[in-house]
């Protein structure tokens, strides 16, 4: 037999549970977790209705010179959040994020800290690739940044990463430095819930840039540490 306690966290399918042939007890209080749970049509649901209000944006320089937007990637269900700049050439040809050269050394940091790139989810702040892989302007960082609110809140990650100044820009604004602001844990408050973020360089900056991926590492070492903390399961 088994007791469903008043208490118990634990989330029970009835056909599971039927597939038993055991007895079982709910306690007589209603408990209404399984009808708040969002399911996973009801993710796939927000967020394509979320790809087509960014697909139907309008007087955007960034689309008109794109081939097509770049949404996202991995896992939606996953407890980590990525987010990046925007697209890239190859990210614009193939409609994947982080897939040319900076990908390839994000998988490599992931793998780092026994992350598998298809166990997390990875977006952009712009969806669409700027012209001549300029950094997106302000205006365009302000603009995109609602609806990367929007995709977090639908997400709702346990960790939200932020890689390179533009991410960091787009949830803190632009009067902080990253040199200064990567490596410790902040809260960003987005539709009334807070979120933990680690701010880190954008693995195309290191690859300009070779000297800074220690720090990197001790940021990686430090989203590895806080994963075990929470027990998440990636």
């Amino acid at each position: 037999m088994i007791v469903k306690d008043k208490n118990q966290n634990d989330i029970m399918d009835a056909d599971l549970l039927n597939s038993f042939e055991i007895d079982y007890i709910f306690d007589s209080k209603p408990i209404n977790r399984i009808k708040n749970k969002p399911t996973i049509e009801n993710i796939n649901s927000k967020l394509n209705d979320l790809k087509a209000k960014i697909h139907n944006i309008s007087h955007c320089d960034l689309k008109n010179n794109s081939k097509q937007i770049v949404f996202s990637d991995g896992n939606f269900k996953s407890p980590i959040m990525i987010v990046g700049e925007g697209p890239g050439q190859k990210e614009d040809e193939l409609g994947k994020p982080f897939v040319g050269d900076a990908g390839q050394l994000l998988n490599k940091m992931l793998s780092a800290i026994n992350i598998k790139r298809e166990s997390v989810y990875i977006t952009n702040v712009v969806n669409y690739r700027p012209p001549n892989n300029r950094k997106p302007e302000p205006a365009e960082i302000n603009r995109y940044s609602e609806f990367l609110r929007e995709h977090i809140s639908i997400i709702d990650p346990k960790i939200l990463i932020l890689m390179g100044s533009t991410a960091m820009e787009a949830l803190f604004g632009s009067k902080i430095k990253i040199t200064k602001e990567r490596g410790a844990w902040k809260e960003v408050i987005i539709n009334n819930k807070t979120y933990i973020v680690m701010i880190t360089f954008h693995p195309a900056y290191l690859l300009r840039q070779a000297d800074q991926k220690k720090y990197s590492w001790v940021d990686l070492k430090e989203i590895r540490k806080k994963i075990d903390e929470l027990k998440l399961k990636i």
